[in-house]
């Protein structure tokens, strides 16, 4: 077997659910069991690791974030039954990477916490907060579904930014599946991310009795709920934007009651900032003059909102030339490359995914695939360090 398919089977069974999918929410025991496994990992390699304090973790080559360092790696956690290799590959590879260029390189390793936002809400927090893009208290406040906040979860509340240590970062290089099918290469380089968001929808009505409530005496705010999913598709075909409805919350969610409350979630994305703000303010606009009409209210609420990213087009370009001229490509999934681009030089590479399928389990690399991103990997390491 290949350097690859030997340590991606060590931690291929971690966290798999029955559905073939993966169950690895931040700060739970699959993911600490990886997280223990990077430990493992690095000192293999007679790497330091080191917690920034919100979640984050480090391996370092050399002194902890020294001037001049090359980070490199992803996250561990996963949305509910994703696939195995959103976030994951990201960090097998780093360390498969870093074997393979000088010792004498700065080059540091990273498995960032709650990249999806599956157990805490919002996605890319660890980043979020090292760049100081979200406050410690906010953070550690937020909440997962049985009432455990981040900071429970942590031991702690968290530490938040650190803008010294990242401004020794010389680049920071994040490789990651394809999550789509644009890719005919094994391998590719990132231009952009689209922006990003997910808004919460409260629809409140009038709970009431299934059998005994009148149509006409109704105010039902699961029609509004239903209108609004509806809705959401047509903005977003009309606008050439994207929107879904994953994820819904219904009190008092009885089969023969009139719910008093339905919560619905809206990820949207786009591929300008004006558009996506077309698609929102349009999807909001048709929801509220259908709430009135039913009887019921709606109240938005933004979760996460993330602007365009655009990757240094020079890098991209001159890691691109450097793979044999491989493809430049935007992307419509967000990632912690994103949060640290404002920060410090950002690249990313992607690897193919031959099905263009993830967030699922369906979601799939090559081994020879993933071996070429380690080789394009190492050579971008080698080249920036």
């Amino acid at each position: 077997m290949s350097d690859f398919t030997d340590l991606w089977n060590e931690i291929a069974p971690i966290g798999r659910a029955d559905s073939g999918g993966y169950l690895r929410y931040a700060l739970t025991e699959p993911e600490l069991t990886l997280r223990d496994w990077f430990r493992t990992q690095a000192a293999r390699r007679d790497m330091l690791v080191t917690d920034d304090g919100n979640g984050n973790l480090f391996a370092w080559r050399g002194e902890p974030w020294a001037p001049g360092t090359v980070l490199t790696g992803s996250h561990f956690d996963s949305v509910p039954h994703g696939g195995g290799y959103d976030g994951p590959l990201g960090i097998v590879s780093a360390f498969l990477a870093a074997d393979r260029v000088a010792k004498s390189r700065p080059i540091a390793v990273a498995a960032f916490c709650e990249e999806e936002g599956g157990r805490f809400g919002v996605p890319c927090l660890g980043s979020r907060l090292l760049t100081g893009a979200i406050a410690p208290q906010q953070a550690g406040a937020l909440q997962d579904r049985d009432g455990i906040s981040f900071a429970e979860a942590l031991g702690k509340t968290p530490d938040g930014a650190q803008p010294a240590r990242i401004g020794n970062l010389k680049a920071f290089v994040e490789l990651h599946v394809e999550q789509g099918r644009a890719l005919e290469t094994p391998v590719g380089v990132a231009s952009a991310i689209w922006p990003h968001g997910r808004w919460r929808m409260d629809f409140a009505g009038v709970g009431d009795h299934a059998g005994t409530t009148r149509m006409t005496d109704r105010h039902d705010p699961m029609l509004t709920f239903a209108f609004a999913v509806l809705a959401a598709n047509k903005e977003a075909r009309l606008t050439g934007a994207h929107a879904t409805v994953g994820r819904v919350q219904v009190e008092p969610n009885a089969t023969n009651a009139i719910p008093s409350l339905v919560r619905g979630w809206l990820d949207a994305r786009a591929a300008d900032t004006g558009t996506l703000d077309q698609l929102v303010d349009g999807v909001v606009r048709k929801v509220t003059e259908r709430a009135g009409r039913d009887g019921t209210s709606l109240t938005v609420t933004p979760e996460s909102v993330t602007d365009e990213v655009a990757f240094d087009e020079a890098l991209a370009k001159q890691l691109a030339a450097g793979l044999g001229n491989v493809p430049i490509l935007p992307t419509g999934a967000g990632h912690d490359a994103g949060v640290l681009s404002a920060h410090v030089p950002t690249a990313m590479l992607f690897v193919r995914n031959p099905t263009g399928v993830s967030h699922s389990p369906a979601e799939h690399a090559t081994d020879e695939d993933c071996e070429a991103g380690i080789e394009a990997l190492a050579a971008v390491l080698e080249e920036l360090s």
